[in-house]
């Protein structure tokens, strides 16, 4: 089986839709989507998330099973550099959270102090849950690190979604830390990451993604890839975001 985890378009936050910009990825990436033989779609309840997928799905003709749990992962904490309110989970400096070892351990990162000023575990565990139960659907069962073969095919399944959930799906299927996959990538938006299952011994399967992030549908026709997900590449770049 193959999945496709990939993220909505150039934003606008304030109208939870895309911008412009964001309107022309979505199309592109419907071109692209129209070449594949999609099994299912599943697209998070989040506006931004609907209006990506709604090209691709007019496209392929088809429906998609809405899911809140595909919204962005947004439980709030006690940053430690912020104290006058709380702050989404996953966006550190990163002097901060490197400096605390239990956050590269998958056991380990949602117990920590600053994590559990929130509900990061119950949400974290609601989402993989979820995850899981859909792979089930498609004959993959989770069990422990890996999963058990009942259905063994070759169906490509979509997700339409969001950077940050996208982590957490991809430290559920790699059992990592989702804080390196949150501060060490970058997925812009309508990148697509697709992963397949591999299963070596018969009945035995884990999943190994073969591209993250790719925009191959921009680069072709000349779109320049948003710069959301990012932060400044030089501080002394104001034109660029620092927070």
């Amino acid at each position: 089986m193959r999945i496709l985890i990939i993220r909505h378009g150039d934003p606008d936050y304030e109208h939870d839709s895309l911008t412009e910009k964001g309107w022309r990825e979505a199309a592109l990436l419907a071109n692209r989507m129209e070449k594949e033989d999609l099994t299912k779609i599943y697209v998070s309840v989040l506006g931004r998330a609907q209006d990506t997928a709604s090209l691709t799905l007019k496209r392929k003709g088809m429906t998609a099973e809405e899911c809140t749990w595909l919204r962005e992962f947004a439980p709030q904490i006690n940053r430690p550099d912020v104290t006058a309110h709380k702050t989404i989970a996953w966006d550190w400096l990163p002097q901060d959270w490197t400096a605390e070892p239990d956050y590269y351990l998958a056991d380990k990162w949602m117990d920590t102090p600053a994590m559990r000023t929130g509900d990061v575990k119950e949400q974290y565990q609601w989402v993989t849950e979820s995850f899981d139960k859909v792979l089930a659907e498609h004959g993959y069962v989770r069990d422990g690190r890996i999963y058990r073969v009942e259905r063994a095919n070759r169906d490509t399944i979509a997700f339409f979604c969001h950077f940050g959930v996208e982590c957490v799906l991809l430290s559920h299927l790699m059992n990592v830390s989702p804080m390196i996959l949150w501060h060490h990538t970058c997925a812009a938006p309508t990148s697509v990451t697709t992963i397949y299952t591999e299963e070596r011994r018969r009945g035995t399967a884990i999943f190994r993604m073969s591209s993250m992030a790719d925009q191959s549908h921009l680069y072709v026709k000349d779109e320049a890839p948003s710069f959301q997900a990012r932060f400044c590449e030089t501080y002394d770049c104001m034109e660029e975001r620092h927070d």
